[in-house]
Order: C-alpha cells, then sequence, then structure tokens
C-alpha cells in the first residue's frame, strides 16, 4: 500500500508552471479565471494579499500563500517598498474529480518558519527564478510542483483541515481504509471490510468517517469509482471494461452509480466531453 498522500497524487497529475519571479513593484493581479490555483512563494518583503471574500491581510516573508482554485485575487508590496515573489499556476488534471481540492479551503498562508524542511526547496526555488540557466523553466517548474506536496503534507500531518478527504487522512485510522480505497477501487469494499482495515468496530467506523470526512464511507468510495472511471473514460476504454476497473461486476450497476454522481450516463458523459 502507498503512503496516504501518494496514493491521491498519483491517481491526478500535478503540474506546476511558474509565470513570475522576482521583484514586485506594482500590483499582480489574477482575475479568477479557469479553473487552475494558483502558489504564491513571498521570499523577501512583505505584501499586501487581497483575495476570496474580500479577505485583506499583510503578508510577511517568507511565507507561501496558496489558492487551491481558480479566485480571483491580487499581491501588492507594501506603499514604497518592493518584494521579491515567485508565482506559479497550479493544476491536479480535473478539479472535479479530485477529493483532495474539495477538501483545501479557499485559502492557505502559511509562514516558512511553521513548516520545517522547506528552507532548501523555497531558497532554490527564489533563486532558480532569478537566473536564465539551462533547463531554467523545467527546474522552476518542478520545485514549485515540490513545495505543493509540502504543503499538502503539512496541511495533513498538522490536522489543519476539518472536513473532506485530507481531514480523513490526517486521522490515523480511517487513512489506512481511504489509502486502501485509493489503492485498490476495484477491490470488493463493504462497510466491515473497510472497517477491519482501519481496525475499528464497523458502528465506530461508520460514525467517525462521516463525522470527518463529511459523508458516508460508501458514498466516498462511490464518488472515488467514479472519478477512476471519468479518467479511464477519457482514455477511450470500452464501458465493460471501465466498469469492471472501477469496481462494479456490471455495466448496469456503473451507470447506476455514475449517474447518481454525474446526473448522466456513462456513455452520455463521454459523448458530451467528445
Amino acid at each position: 500500500m502507498t503512503d496516504r498522500l501518494s496514493s491521491l497524487l498519483q491517481r491526478f497529475t500535478l503540474r506546476a508552471r511558474v509565470y513570475h519571479g522576482g521583484a514586485i513593484r506594482n500590483e499582480l493581479r489574477h482575475d479568477g479565471h479557469g479553473s487552475e490555483g494558483r502558489l504564491h512563494l513571498v521570499h523577501e518583503g512583505l505584501v499586501v494579499f487581497s483575495g476570496p471574500g474580500r479577505r485583506r491581510m499583510k503578508v510577511v516573508a517568507p511565507s507561501m500563500i496558496y489558492l487551491p482554485r481558480g479566485v480571483a485575487h491580487r499581491l501588492q508590496p507594501a506603499p514604497g517598498a518592493t518584494a521579491e515573489v515567485v508565482c506559479a499556476a497550479v493544476s491536479f488534471g480535473s478539479a472535479q474529480e479530485n477529493p483532495l481540492l474539495r477538501s483545501l479551503p479557499d485559502l492557505v498562508c502559511v509562514p516558512l518558519a511553521e513548516m520545517a524542511g522547506l528552507e532548501v526547496t523555497q531558497t532554490l526555488l527564489a533563486s532558480e527564478s532569478l537566473a536564465n540557466r539551462c533547463g531554467h523553466a523545467a527546474v522552476v517548474d518542478r520545485l514549485a510542483e515540490v513545495l505543493v506536496v509540502q504543503l499538502l503534507r503539512w496541511c495533513i500531518e498538522r490536522g489543519e483541515l476539518h472536513s473532506g478527504s485530507l481531514a480523513g487522512l490526517a486521522d490515523a485510522r480511517l487513512s489506512r481504509a481511504i489509502t486502501a480505497m485509493h489503492d485498490q477501487p476495484s477491490a470488493p469494499w463493504t462497510l466491515d471490510s473497510l472497517a477491519a482495515t482501519a481496525g475499528m468496530s464497523r458502528s465506530r467506523f461508520a460514525a467517525q468517517f462521516k463525522t470527518v470526512v463529511g459523508v458516508p464511507a460508501a458514498e466516498y468510495l462511490k464518488r472515488w469509482r467514479v472519478g477512476v472511471a471519468k479518467g479511464l473514460l477519457r482514455r477511450g476504454l470500452p464501458i465493460k471494461a471501465v466498469a469492471h476497473d472501477a469496481g462494479y461486476g456490471s455495466t448496469s450497476a456503473f451507470g447506476k452509480a455514475f449517474a447518481q454522481v454525474e446526473c448522466v450516463s456513462p456513455s452520455g458523459w463521454r459523448d458530451r466531453l467528445a
């Protein structure tokens, strides 16, 4: 079994694209269009951040600001000053299928001093963003991806999220069952087998799963399987094969579950996608 975060990341392709690195003297604005999130590493100086819910705050370097979804926001240096900032667009493939993104708040802002182990990554990213060396773009993009993974790891280990899949992965016992579902979506999971995997009684597991994750375990498994199925349908696999790989014994059972989540049949969803 893979670790609790890697099992999610293996299903969704993390991509970062650094589009600014260096000093800012004027406002940087993002209009919120598109589904890509935004990562801002404030390396030096002080910036004023304005974002979701008309939130406005001063961010003292070094800090990391992560907005997992496309929301309007802006950064500007303190009056009469400049700041060193690295900005990247971040995506995980299809955001609608990713329980990781659904469990994150609109904004995560963390001083890097609270995140042990990031000093090397953020220093290297800041220095590479100012250089124009061979392979520059590939290096800064990969470093930005590392920072995102480190931030997600911090959220799990610190228990900073109180609902959704990441909150479940932060729970020592629930994470065993959730990771097992992520790793083996086609396994014949039942509430009893999931509870046994978590090392809990059936009733205790069911109650704690719904409280922490926000949905019953069976509903989470169904949504995860449908998300896996959508990825397979995109690749052009036949519906019968997709149903099997997603954990359903028949195409009719698969179609019913798919329609419950997507309000359309698998074939209708694929036609609409085309």
